[in-house]
């Protein structure tokens, strides 16, 4: 069995009443991200918002923090992480904030404490870039946005 090195992620609280982060079960990939805030945020339809979130992290070296959407929030609110997953590099020691967008048809409120988002820590690859004039030919090549049908 394939044993992955043990990775240490440091959480800075930037306020007081901040809550961590936390993985909500044994099994959950990716760890919930609450509203640090001290008064309600409205988020009128349409529109987007940035929410903080009170820590700032350090990454572990060729990690990077995705933050996405809950899943919870985005079906049954209608509200989503506004660039679909949000990356914070290994070098960002700011505060780590959500923009939210609200896609309902009515206004949400935020208040303090409720789980706005998900992050999950990923491996980083950086391969070497190279120019080249030429590509390997692949069944698809240049086919895109639809050129494999829907069924």
């Amino acid at each position: 069995m394939q044993t992955l090195e043990k990775l240490t992620l440091k959480i800075k609280k930037l306020e007081n009443f901040v809550s961590m982060p936390e993985y909500k079960t044994s099994g959950a990939s990716a760890m919930d991200l609450v509203a640090a805030i001290k008064e309600d945020i409205v988020i009128p339809s349409g529109e987007i918002r940035i929410i903080p979130t009170g820590i700032a992290i350090e990454l572990p070296h060729n990690t990077e923090a995705q933050v996405r959407s809950r899943s919870g929030l985005a079906i049954k609110k209608g509200i989503a992480v506004v660039n679909g997953i949000g990356t914070i590099d290994e070098d960002y020691r700011g505060e780590i904030c959500v923009g939210l967008i609200n896609h309902s048809k009515v206004d949400f409120t935020v208040q303090r404490g409720d789980r706005i988002a998900q992050m999950a820590i990923m491996e980083v690859l950086k391969p070497e870039i190279t120019v080249s004039e030429d590509l390997s030919e692949t069944e698809r090549n240049a086919g895109g946005f639809g050129s494999t049908g829907v069924k």
